[in-house]
């Protein structure tokens, strides 16, 4: 990404392009004596869980990097515990700006556990509800939005998707978010994977980060999927932990000690991978449809 990889370059270091490998990575950051290294949270999960994670000397690494999508606390604080050494930053953007937009940097980390940050250099970052008007009081959710030089002028040869995603000279990122008192952002969820059920609002990241917290979950990705009574029924699907056992009944009474009831899902699902692009963003719509279906 030019994020990272530019100004490495501007001052003559080397960049190492990896594949989905882990184990890979891993002993890459070994051999090459990497000081930073950026992955997706599902790479991070992905690696924090790998068998080799502590065989290989990972100690030159002095700034971790997370983006693309959100990162869950638990795992925050896992990696942060596992690599004393470093520093972690969270990056939060989308290409259309080019691609990032707020940053969460390290002093921050442990301070505001789960942030995006704030606006990085150049940019300006705003929230507003659905009516376009700007959200100043803290703890509002609203639509994140960000303005800067280097921001998109257009989509191509898509005037109506420019004009929706520009209102005002903003760019409108489909992301909710809250702010505090101190500026900084937070993400709920995509508006899109806002669940509606039996009247009452869902954010799909609300009901994920308790799930990690139970011993068992690697990975998990919450979504709607149609019911006859509550219109979208709540339902997760699970990727556990190799060696560690958990049934549907075990994790939902683990939410229901943890949340409203209309909050835990209604039913889970365990598969062995989560259906993810290859920036690592897990793909709800198609667990959606493969489950609904």
């Amino acid at each position: 990404r030019d994020v990272f990889m530019n100004p490495i370059f501007w001052i003559g270091g080397t960049n190492i392009l990896m594949g989905p490998d882990l184990g890979g990575i891993l002993a890459n950051v070994a051999k090459y004596n990497a000081t930073m290294l950026f992955a997706p949270p599902t790479v991070w999960i992905g690696l924090l869980r790998h068998p080799e994670f502590d065989l290989h000397n990972l100690s030159s690494l002095t700034k971790c990097y997370y983006g693309a999508s959100i990162m869950p606390v638990e795992v925050l604080k896992e990696l942060i515990a596992r690599l004393p050494g470093a520093k972690v930053y969270n990056y939060y953007g989308q290409t259309e700006l080019a691609p990032y937009h707020t940053i969460l940097k390290a002093e921050d980390a442990v301070r505001k556990l789960g942030a995006a940050g704030r606006a990085g250099l150049h940019m300006e970052t705003r929230l507003e509800y659905p009516d376009r008007t700007v959200i100043e009081r803290t703890g509002d959710v609203g639509e994140i939005c960000g303005r800067g030089p280097h921001a998109m002028t257009l989509y191509f040869k898509d005037p109506e998707k420019t004009d929706e995603a520009m209102v005002g000279g903003w760019f409108h990122s489909g992301d909710l978010g809250v702010l505090d008192d101190e500026g900084y952002v937070t993400v709920v969820d995509r508006k899109k994977d806002m669940i509606k059920t039996g009247g009452e609002n869902v954010a799909s990241r609300e009901v994920e980060e308790v799930l990690y917290q139970h011993p068992a979950v690697a990975e998990a990705a919450v979504f709607g999927t149609p019911h006859p009574e509550w219109i979208e029924a709540v339902t997760a699907a699970i990727v556990l932990r190799g060696g560690q056992s958990a049934d549907e009944d075990a994790l939902k009474a683990h939410c229901r000690e943890r949340l409203a009831g209309f909050k835990v899902p209604k039913r889970i699902v365990f598969v062995d991978a989560l259906p993810k692009n290859a920036s690592g963003k897990i793909l709800k719509r198609e667990l959606r449809e493969r489950i609904a279906g």
